[in-house]
């Protein structure tokens, strides 16, 4: 019964932390976790959508142990693990060796999500000012220390920023030279992504690039040399059009992948070659 209710108060806990990550109100979350029922049929709509890989996220401890096992029971999926920035005060104060050994597991292929998010300070919570300081300085000890590992074991890095792009470039970039990094759910300007790109990085796109106000976001995919773009669901979340408003899943990357041959104008089976071969090449194993 203890065992149950840790696991139970550890759910919660996850809870609260997705709904600060995605701004939603608190009890609006529930648990996002694909189970082990749901994973097959998740995973054969994928495949019938053309979908023949999956990298599956670690946010952190429990959740990068949950991607491993998926890596380790179904073929095609594949895992990354880490730490997110929203959870740096959960995280343990050093998780270098840790993170190493989670790293070195069977079908682990990069370091991540991990990064600097700046979007909701304790201060948007009731914090302080100094609540925030710490909070930023929290996540850069985090950030570099991931970083740290990935350089040390050879693996690349998914990368989360949000309203925080100077202060992730300004950590990322004394790596750059040893870690290439995705900077993934990409909404910023072709300047900004030309500044990744710059860095011998990879920028990603999600659903966002199919809603109507996104026109932005649109204008920077173009700008976007074909060989440094990556497409992604971030499922659970941002589901492409005609699903916005539903649980996102691997199998709509195809609807994202249409809008992005559409905003490029080519064709989609030139875009599906193009970016599964960066895939290929970014994620260490990906085969």
């Amino acid at each position: 019964m203890t065992v149950l209710t840790e696991k139970i108060t550890a759910l919660k806990r996850q809870i609260r932390t997705l709904e600060e990550r995605y701004d939603r109100p608190r009890d609006s979350v529930r648990l996002l976790a694909v189970s082990k029922k749901q994973a097959p049929e998740k995973i054969r709509r994928a495949a019938a959508a053309g979908i023949s890989r999956i990298v599956t996220i670690g946010t952190d401890r429990e959740s990068s142990r949950c991607a491993i096992d998926l890596a380790k029971r179904f073929d095609g999926v594949f895992a990354a693990v880490g730490w997110h920035p929203n959870d740096c005060l959960a995280a343990p104060d050093d998780v270098r060796d840790e993170l190493e050994r989670l790293a070195k597991a069977a079908k682990v292929v990069a370091i991540g999500e991990i990064g600097i998010d700046h979007y909701r300070l304790p201060s948007t919570r009731s914090g302080s000012a100094a609540d925030d300081e710490a909070f930023k300085t929290r996540q850069v000890s985090l950030f570099r220390q991931q970083l740290e590992v990935a350089a040390k074991l050879g693996l690349n890095v998914v990368v989360h920023q949000r309203a925080a792009f100077e202060a992730c470039i300004e950590v990322f970039e004394p790596f750059a030279d040893r870690v290439r990094g995705v900077f993934h759910c990409f909404v910023n300007s072709p300047e900004e992504a030309k500044r990744v790109i710059d860095l011998g990085s990879l920028v990603s796109f999600t659903g966002v690039c199919t809603f109507k106000n996104a026109a932005e976001v649109r204008e920077t995919m173009a700008s976007v040399p074909l060989d440094k773009l990556m497409l992604e669901t971030d499922a659970p979340f941002l589901a492409p059009v005609p699903y916005r408003g539903k649980r996102c899943e691997p199998a709509y990357v195809r609807e994202i992948s249409q809008v992005a041959a559409e905003t490029r104008g080519i064709g989609l089976e030139e875009l599906a070659e193009a970016t599964g071969a960066t895939a290929r090449d970014f994620f260490k194993g990906l085969e």
